[in-house]
């Protein structure tokens, strides 16, 4: 898929430590970079090196090849709708969002999802990202007013 100048395609392992700083660059967007306890080896790892990944990948390239985005998804189950996806992250380089980068990456998890015959396409946004929900928005996303989410880190 191509747009303005930027192609996506599927993750290979050479993309970790691009991947690994798009997401220190979200780290930071979302005011947490102290939590990124992951690494460039352990990204690759897990989803490159493992007989079975931990994750699928698409990366958005400029036209010289450089890494400008990423979106990472992996497949969850729910009890309702048998196996889903779930869009861990899309991340677009600060200074390059609004080109549509974002909407080919949305673009491949959709096709994913559709080609794998899962029934839904889930994710979460932080009720302060107005950019993020607005783009949410428009693909007609419904949002759960009425969950928590909840985790126990170890």
């Amino acid at each position: 898929m191509a747009f303005s100048g930027y192609t996506v395609r599927l993750a290979t392992a050479d993309d970790a430590p691009a991947m690994f700083n798009l997401i220190e660059e979200l780290a930071a967007y979302e005011r947490a970079p102290h939590e990124v306890i992951n690494t460039a080896a352990k990204l690759k790892h897990d989803g490159f090196e493992r007989s079975n990944p931990l994750f699928k990948a698409w990366v958005a390239e400029s036209s010289d090849g450089v890494v400008v985005a990423m979106a990472i998804c992996y497949v969850r189950y729910s009890t309702w709708k048998g196996p889903v996806l779930y869009l861990e992250d899309i991340v677009v380089r600060e200074a390059l969002r609004g080109n549509g980068i974002g909407k080919l990456l949305m673009e491949a998890c959709v096709n994913e999802c559709r080609a794998m015959g899962y029934k839904r396409l889930t994710w979460q946004v932080l009720d302060w990202n107005e950019p993020a929900i607005r783009f949410y928005e428009r693909w007609n996303a419904e949002f759960d007013a009425g969950w928590l989410n909840a985790s126990i880190d170890f």
